[in-house]
């Protein structure tokens, strides 16, 4: 209470507002935090040009977490498609006769750990290497073909893990017709290792920007605080609470959000809409079809929330160290 309340007898009409029903109570709160979050943004209208700026450097600052995370996130689309062990290369040993290969094939399309099995020739083998390797002259001096039987088995869903597959080609190996087999995965685990810190820059930028936009918040909103320190003063004289004073504080540092959301919202789409044409131009190099995807729906709310509780958090803080410090004398 206030000094000039503090010993004042509880009057009729208090009487009355401690006799108000609890449906009244609960309608007559949200009554008042409408009325404090209309003021608020009233005061924001005030000074259009600092709010914006303030609002401007929140919505900024999570547009680069944005964009990586949208970056971040087509990496792992692209990548995910190369995540698996697509293939596994056995070599065969070169004194099987044509049914010895045929029983193995037959017995390799029929494990269920296999969703394929192609068979390549040594014949197929070299005509394919002539063509792609260029030697085609110096190779017709050859005497015999040096070339083994290959069998080329794609794992099953179940077994296409790097992990899986390689435990997979131990055991295909383990058949007499396998001289040995081949399984590249060294690729798979750098590419593994480079979506790792790719997503820990991410993850270590997005906390310094928004621990950034959170500071600035909450030195605009203490500077705001510090403003109107004689208005706190004679509030608190005539009685208001610290939760009443600190309200429209918090509501300013939940409008910084909402209109900081939105242009974190329209500046990712622009960097969005600025890479996607050098990604075209890159995939087209590579005859490949792919697309940028941006933010959906679900994820620019959360876009929003987050900006939302930055400017709350932000004010809260503020307003909790400096509307407490600030009493009558």
């Amino acid at each position: 209470m206030s000094l000039l309340f503090r010993n004042r007898p509880s009057s009729a009409s208090g009487a009355k507002k401690n006799n108000l029903s609890l449906t009244k109570r609960f309608v007559m709160f949200f009554v008042h935090n409408a009325q404090q979050a209309v003021a608020s943004l009233g005061e924001l209208t005030r000074n259009p040009i600092a709010s914006l700026m303030t609002m401007a450097v929140l919505g900024l600052s999570l547009t680069l977490p944005a964009t990586l995370y949208i970056l971040v996130k087509n990496t792992d689309a692209v990548a995910n498609e190369f995540q698996q062990a697509s293939e596994i290369t056995l070599f065969l040993r070169k004194d099987l006769s044509d049914t010895q290969i045929q029983t193995l094939l037959e017995r390799l399309k029929l494990d269920s750990q296999l969703d394929a099995v192609r068979y390549i020739s040594p014949e197929q083998g070299l005509a394919d290497f002539k063509q792609r390797a260029g030697f085609g002259e110096a190779l017709d001096y050859l005497t015999s073909n040096p070339l083994p039987p290959v069998v080329i088995a794609t794992p099953g869903e179940l077994f296409s893990d790097p992990t899986q597959a390689q435990r997979l080609l131990q055991n295909l190996e383990k058949q007499r017709e396998i001289e040995f087999g081949k399984l590249d995965v060294q690729w798979l685990t750098r590419l593994q290792a480079m979506q790792r810190l790719v997503s820990d820059v991410f993850v270590g930028l997005a906390l310094l920007l928004c621990l950034s936009a959170l500071l600035i918040v909450g030195n605009t909103i203490r500077l705001n605080i510090l403003s109107k320190r004689e208005e706190i003063v004679i509030m608190k004289l005539v009685g208001a609470t610290n939760a009443y004073i600190q309200r429209p504080f918090l509501y300013t540092g939940i409008w910084y959000g909402v209109v900081g959301g939105i242009i974190a919202w329209l500046a990712t789409f622009l960097l969005v809409w600025w890479l996607s044409s050098s990604v075209i131009a890159i995939t087209e190099l590579y005859d490949g079809q792919f697309r940028l995807a941006g933010l959906s729906f679900n994820e620019m709310l959360v876009l929003w929330g987050i900006a939302i509780g930055l400017g709350l958090l932000g004010s809260y803080i503020a307003v909790r160290r400096h509307v407490l410090s600030i009493e009558p004398r």
